[in-house]
């Protein structure tokens, strides 16, 4: 069974329907105070566009910074949050507690990470024109996920892009990598520019409304028994 419901191989999101971004960063705040001043001005964004977010579900970090933000301009019902079961004492500030729906919006406990990821995919999937993944800054939770949904868009899983929203230089690293990933041969060059930067978090939007299905994604049958 694929991990989500699969569609046409082309870009067809329905521009009546609201916009979706799935946003991954870390449960941290970061060293710099710039990590926290991105995820709050995304969640600016994303109010301004009239866009929903989903993310993991955490209230501390990045994560509780752009969900707080969302919620409080453009209230509950525009953050859907998304949390494993084993993760709430870790990413919530007071363990065993609900998390306030005025201040983080709706919040649905899952059994583990696989659910999670598959949830937040459907969520983009079904989501407007201009719906997809963003990632602030975060450690290897982060690095997983964004790389995951990479996969995914590349097997022909999801045809929605992934932004890193690089702040201070943050994903220079991974971008070099890419780059290098693509001259060495193991990165299509047709599928380069399904992970791209964004510098901003308007140019985040931006880049993700302009997103076209990569020339190199597989065309593949996961629904065959």
């Amino acid at each position: 069974m694929s991990p989500i419901e699969t569609g046409p191989s082309e870009t067809t999101l329905d521009s009546s329907k609201q916009t979706v971004i799935c946003v991954f960063c870390g449960a941290s705040p970061g060293t710099s105070p710039a990590h926290v001043a991105a995820a709050r001005s995304l969640g600016e964004a994303l109010h301004k566009h009239n866009i929903k977010l989903v993310y993991g579900g955490g209230s501390t970090g990045l994560m509780g910074e752009v969900a707080r933000t969302v919620v409080s301009l453009s209230g509950p019902d525009a953050v859907f949050g998304i949390m494993p079961k084993a993760l709430l004492n870790h990413e919530r500030e007071k363990s065993g507690v609900d998390l306030d729906e005025t201040k983080y919006g709706r919040t649905e406990i899952v059994a583990d990470m696989h659910t999670r990821k598959h949830l937040m995919a459907q969520e983009v999937k079904n989501g407007g024109t201009g719906s997809g993944f963003v990632a602030l800054s975060g450690g290897f939770g982060t690095m997983e996920e964004l790389m995951e949904m990479t996969t995914w868009n590349t097997l022909g899983l999801l045809n929605n892009g992934v932004v890193l929203f690089n702040v201070d230089g943050y994903y220079d690293g991974l971008l070099q990598w890419k780059n290098d990933a693509v001259s060495a041969g193991f990165v299509g060059s047709g599928n380069e520019d399904i992970l791209v930067e964004a510098k901003d978090a308007e140019g985040a939007i931006k880049v993700l409304k302009e997103y076209k299905t990569s020339k190199g994604q597989l065309q593949l049958d996961w629904d065959q028994k």
